[in-house]
């Protein structure tokens, strides 16, 4: 099959598809301006150290968990208020999910990417509001969805003139409360972009906790070591100084005293493959 060959801009400085690789890591929520910088701080120095490209991650809402009880996150408003402080104070680019169509233009006046739930992959409105806001618009797999058929996801954005758009694989549906990571996909949806492997949301058990999903972090590293094996542009990863108490995914996110060892392994993989 034919890869493709084109790089995509994440920011000005950020290039996917390079020979450097790109990760995408923070908390999976914007839990407190505290709780960002912690991590925030702790990866970009690390991943200054091993010369990845660092785009931070955290969400301001999160409009797809289980229960109506589940912690959502700090607002619309708040959220995006603690990713400017974060961006500003540390100096890097921000990637957060949105939701619905009016979220684009105000959380594009904060992020650098945009990214679409899995969930919402196939949502046109959403897709070409995130496109027009002219951002690079990262795109999750549907866990629902054939990795030959987010080839028109892609297109969606391209209609609207923004060619910095890539997918990111995150598991299919395998059953009830599980997912399976079908590496096939990765070179599949490498024809049509850049691909980002999700280490942390590929391990999840959605809704296996009775009314809050569950997870298997114990996968995480074998998963992430077959991607980089498989070949990615990139990784993300979302990480916690104390996932146990984390507000949103903690099952599945890496302690952050770990993620020094995680990307050391996975980058010496991932190193290889570029190399092969």
């Amino acid at each position: 099959m034919e890869i493709f060959k084109d790089k995509v801009q994440v920011t000005d400085k950020i290039t996917l598809g390079g020979d450097k690789m790109v990760l995408f890591a923070g908390p999976c929520a914007a839990e407190s301006y505290e709780i960002c910088m912690e991590v925030g701080t702790h990866m970009k120095k690390l991943t200054e150290q091993l010369g990845i490209q660092y785009v931070f991650k955290a969400s301001f809402d999160k409009a797809n968990r289980t229960s109506l009880g589940s912690y959502r996150g700090p607002s619309m408003e708040g959220g995006l208020q603690i990713l400017e402080r974060v961006k500003k104070d540390l100096q890097v680019p921000i990637v957060t999910d949105v939701h619905e169509s009016y979220q684009c233009a105000e959380a594009a006046t904060v992020a650098d990417v945009l990214q679409i739930p899995a969930f919402l992959c196939r949502q046109t409105d959403l897709l070409k509001a995130a496109a027009r806001t002219g951002k690079a618009v990262k795109v999750k797999k549907g866990q629902f969805m054939a990795p030959e058929d987010m080839q028109y996801a892609v297109a969606k954005v391209k209609g609207e003139g923004n060619n910095n758009v890539f997918l990111t694989e995150r598991g299919s549906t395998f059953g009830y409360n599980n997912l399976v990571v079908d590496m096939r996909s990765l070179p599949i949806m490498r024809q049509y972009t850049p691909v980002i492997f999700d280490v942390t949301h590929s391990v999840q058990r959605p809704g296996g906790l009775g009314g809050k999903s569950g997870g298997d972090r114990q996968f995480t590293s074998y998963l992430a070591k077959a991607a980089a094996a498989v070949g990615v542009d990139g990784f993300f990863i979302e990480t916690h100084p104390n996932p146990e108490k984390a507000l949103s995914d903690g099952p599945n996110m890496i302690p952050l005293h770990e993620m020094e060892a995680f990307l050391k392994t996975i980058l010496a993989i991932w190193t290889l493959h570029k190399q092969a």
